[in-house]
């Protein structure tokens, strides 16, 4: 008996809503015949040669706008790789300029370190040639020395 009833309910559903499409059809039958113009064949072709154009011309405008968008993208990336661009040649400068100042003072400790090492040089000769001195000196000392032992002994 339930199914029956729900049965029932989808016939009158259905039927309302086919009721809806006739009137909805209807009114747009009317719609038409009030709002529909009659021409000629020329007329007609004319009619769809503009709307033809008409619809060309849109493409194109639109062709146009995403040609623009594409130049303004271009443009914006050309300004940013000019922009990197210099940042790179100033950080490439700086290091140039820090290289340089490096090896001034690379040098400069390379000018100092030889004078300190010719001042080594010349202690070391003066320390060689006092030992030298200093050897004959106890030469001579015990030469000396030598000579009394014996004056002494003899």
């Amino acid at each position: 008996m339930e199914e029956k009833g729900k049965g029932n309910e989808r016939w009158n559903g259905a039927i309302v809503n086919l009721t809806e499409m006739a009137s909805n059809l209807e009114s747009l039958q009317k719609l038409l015949l009030k709002k529909a113009v009659f021409v000629d064949e020329e007329t007609f072709t004319k009619a769809s040669l503009s709307s033809e154009q008409a619809r060309t011309i849109k493409v194109l405008e639109q062709r146009v706008e995403t040609l623009e968008r594409e130049l303004d993208a271009a443009i914006t990336a050309a300004a940013r790789a000019r922009s990197e661009k210099r940042q790179a040649e100033a950080a490439q400068k700086a290091a140039e300029l820090h290289a340089e100042e490096v090896t001034r003072e690379l040098e400069n400790t390379t000018k100092v370190f030889e004078l300190h090492m010719e001042e080594l040089r010349a202690k070391q000769e003066e320390i060689s040639k006092r030992d030298k001195e200093v050897k004959v000196l106890e030469a001579i000392i015990k030469t000396l020395g030598g000579k009394e032992s014996h004056s002494r002994n003899g």
